[in-house]
C-alpha cells in the first residue's frame, strides 16, 4: 500500500515540530491562532521518479509563520525566532531550499520537501 502523505511526510514533520512555542498545523486551520506554523502543499507539490517499476515522490512542502502583529519590530524579532527554533527541529530527510523574507503582518513562508 502506497505511503500517506498527510501522515508519513506532513503529519511526521508537524510532530517534529511540536515543541516550538506555537500551535502547529498539518493542514490549513479553520481558525488560525498566533503564534503557528501551517504546513501546506507548495508548487509544484508532488514531483514523481519513476524507476523501473518503483515509483517515489517529491513533496514540496510551504510552512507558513504568523505571530502577533502589535508592534512591528516585535512582531520581525517573534518570525525570527520562531523560524530558527523550527530550523532547528527540522528531521533528517527534509530539505530546506528557500526562507521568504519575513514582513510584519504578513506570514513568512519558507520551502520544505521531502521524498517519499
Amino acid at each position: 500500500m502506497p505511503s500517506s502523505i498527510a501522515v508519513n511526510v506532513r503529519g511526521a514533520l508537524k510532530t517534529s515540530l511540536s515543541s516550538v512555542a506555537a500551535n502547529v498545523f498539518d493542514a490549513v486551520p479553520e481558525t488560525e491562532i498566533v503564534p503557528f506554523v501551517a504546513l501546506l502543499p507548495a508548487n509544484p507539490y508532488l514531483e514523481p521518479n519513476m524507476i523501473g517499476t518503483s515509483t517515489r515522490v517529491k513533496v514540496n512542502l510551504t510552512a507558513v509563520v504568523a505571530v502577533a502583529g502589535y508592534n512591528n519590530a516585535a512582531s520581525l524579532d517573534n518570525i525570527e525566532r520562531l523560524v530558527i527554533s523550527i530550523l532547528g527541529l527540522i528531521p533528517s530527510g527534509y530539505t530546506i531550499t528557500s526562507v521568504s523574507d519575513p514582513r510584519p503582518g504578513d506570514p513568512c513562508k519558507w520551502v520544505t520537501s521531502r521524498g517519499v
